[in-house]
């Protein structure tokens, strides 16, 4: 099982990313991240739950701040994008966790996570069948 991630190995890959891409490193986006790190312990964060609890801690950061750099966060690896409740957009930390699915109950929205090595192996053969990667 790999090591629980780090808030400074997540702003080292973060660093690392932005300089690689001659980007810079904002007081913003370490901002953003650290609250993500905060808020996104086991759970799934909407762009909105971000922004609201950075503002609280910087009142310079708008919401499309928020949007902008939980792109990057996607691009660089620190996050996946997904569409769970109804299609809100939620985001969940990713960096040096292990692969895994979800469950959604469709009335109380509940998300579960889990492992399956047996899920992984048949998606594999599948997309090997069509062609996929």
């Amino acid at each position: 099982m790999a090591k629980k991630p780090t808030v400074q190995d997540e702003e080292s890959l973060l660093h690392t990313h932005l300089t690689a891409h001659h980007l810079n490193v904002t007081k913003e986006r370490i901002a953003i991240l650290r609250s993500l790190i905060h808020l996104g312990s086991g759970r799934h964060v909407t762009a909105e739950e971000l922004y609201q609890e950075v503002k609280r801690h910087s009142s310079r950061i708008g919401l499309a701040t928020a949007y902008r750099t939980l792109h990057l966060f996607c691009e660089v690896g620190l996050t996946d994008r997904h569409r769970f409740e109804e299609g809100q957009t939620c985001y969940e930390l990713t960096y040096n966790i292990p692969h895994h699915d979800h469950l959604i109950c469709t009335e109380c929205h509940q998300i579960i996570e889990f492992e399956n090595k047996a899920i992984e192996k048949l998606q594999e053969q599948i997309a090997k069948k069509h062609h996929f990667v």
